[in-house]
């Protein structure tokens, strides 16, 4: 698995640009081959199976994930939410975790875009309620739950995080 990141989009359709740009630098497709999408809306190549990624954009930030087998990747800038939102959206676990972190919004926005990659990899869209999406909570390096593999990353106004089968990368390779 590899991340590939882009700053400073101005418009939804560069996250395309990351893709072909990361495509071509990881495994050689140039041009990025014809793109699909699942019965659940998840993007993926007809004629390249055994070429997977996934995409998130928020703000003017970009994230793609590739990998051989299924992924699923978001980012999120941090922002105040509805105050409500986390008991909404977060098991009892969750809520335990996210009352002893110093600030409410960038570790709700972690959590969030846990459970958003995990969305993500499975290609089903939202089956179940957001509250029962089964992540593991945020810590140091990467985490497995489920036999799948999590790993989160922040930065300045922003959390991000990646779900595979196989173990997340350390770091994201910036192409700006």
């Amino acid at each position: 698995m590899v991340l590939y990141g882009a700053r400073g989009l101005t418009d939804r359709s560069q996250s395309r640009a990351l893709l072909a740009q990361a495509a071509a630098e990881h495994w050689g497709l140039s041009p990025l081959p014809e793109i699909a999408r699942q019965s659940g809306g998840k993007p993926y190549f007809p004629q390249r199976e055994d070429c997977c990624f996934n995409l998130s954009h928020s703000g003017g930030l970009a994230l793609c994930a590739l990998d051989g087998e299924s992924v699923g990747v978001d980012i999120q800038v941090v922002r105040g939410w509805r105050p409500a939102l986390p008991r909404r959206v977060c098991s009892w676990p969750e809520l335990d975790w996210l009352e002893r972190q110093p600030s409410l919004w960038p570790a709700f926005t972690q959590l969030w875009a846990l459970k958003e990659s995990r969305v993500k990899e499975s290609g089903q869209g939202l089956t179940v309620s957001i509250r029962g999406i089964r992540i593991p909570l945020p810590g140091e390096g990467s985490a497995q739950r489920d036999g799948l593999w999590f790993g989160t990353y922040t930065g300045p106004g922003w959390a991000a995080a990646v779900c595979g089968h196989t173990p997340p990368p350390e770091e994201i390779i910036w192409l700006d």
